[in-house]
This record gives C-alpha cells, structure tokens and sequence, in this order.
C-alpha cells in the first residue's frame, strides 16, 4: 500500500525550529519527486517545496526560501524539512505528497499521494 506518513510537527516559538519528516512505504521515494505543503485555517493549501528526484534540485516557495531546507535520505526512504527562524505566519497543518509525474512543481494539482499531515504552531 502507497503510504506517505509525516512527523515531527509541534509547538515552538517565533524564532525557533522544526524538522518534519515523511516516511514513505510502497514505493521508493528515490524514483519519485516528493513535496511539502501546509494550509493554514481558512486558507488556501501552500506549495512550500519539492525536491526532484532525478537531479536533486529543490524549489522553495518565496515566504520560506533562506529559512526552510528539503533533504532525502534515501535509506530511511524519508524526506525531511528542516525549518527555522519560524514565525507565526508559518502555523499550518504541513503535508508531504508525491508527484504524479516528473514535474518539479509546487503546484499540488500534480500530486496524486498524500500523507495526513503534521501541524506545526509557532507561538509566543
């Protein structure tokens, strides 16, 4: 069964950091391109990053670039986002999804695989 799992959400202070992790089962994360996204309440899901699996290249949204990195491990067959100097614009419920094709893309009408989310509140 496809299956996309993410961790490591929580609450932390403005300023602080996270790393979130997606744990892939089914398939090999190696072979496909995987993205993160959140959706805050009452807004619209977010494109944040997606790392290609072909060339390593990663695109970032611009509300997050310089503070949040998108890495794999391909033997954990995980990916992770690490993300720092938060703020409370960055509270949301965080996604992690596959690619339908071989796209790079944060847009998520190209995902086919979802994972539950993890939520991640940034709080003083």
């Amino acid at each position: 069964q496809v299956q996309l799992v993410e961790s490591g959400g929580g609450y932390v202070q403005p300023g602080g950091s996270l790393r979130l992790s997606c744990v892939a089962s089914g398939f090999t994360l190696d072979s496909y391109n995987i993205g993160w996204f959140r959706q805050a309440p009452g807004k619209e899901r977010e494109g944040v990053s997606c790392t290609s699996s072909s060339d390593g290249r990663a695109v970032y949204a611009d509300s997050v670039k310089g503070r949040f990195t998108i890495s794999r491990d391909t033997a954990k067959n995980t990916v992770y986002l690490f993300m720092s100097n938060l703020t409370p614009e960055d509270t949301a419920l965080y996604y992690c999804a596959r690619v339908k094709g071989f796209i790079t893309t944060l847009n998520p009408n190209f995902y086919n695989t979802w994972g539950q989310g993890t939520q991640v509140t940034v709080s003083s």
